[in-house]
């Protein structure tokens, strides 16, 4: 399969690490490595060269740029195959979501 994601690192606090990350292997095909028992619990997902780092937030909500700052997303996926990769998504059963 040719590689589409080419490098992204982001951390991303989540008040369920375990079921983020199911969401993120069933709906957009990473894969999940999980560091639970550990000092700082994480859950590592990898797609192509993109890694993205769950960890727990402790009960904290969390707020989304776009609703703290009034504008503005939390990550930007960088690919030359947009289209094509959008799709899979969909085809995934993920659906468009716009904050504005």
């Amino acid at each position: 399969m040719e590689k589409r994601l080419f490098q992204s690192h982001c951390i991303f606090p989540t008040l369920d690490i375990e079921k983020t990350a199911d969401y993120y292997t069933n709906y957009l095909g990473f894969r999940s490595v999980a560091y639970l028992n550990t000092k700082e619990p994480h859950i590592c997902l990898y797609n192509d060269y993109t890694e993205i780092i769950l960890t727990r937030s402790n009960g904290q909500k969390v707020i989304p740029n776009r609703t703290l700052y009034g504008y503005g997303n939390d990550a930007y996926f960088i690919t030359d195959r947009q289209e094509a990769l959008q799709k899979e998504f969909e085809d995934n059963g993920v659906k468009k979501r716009y904050n504005n």
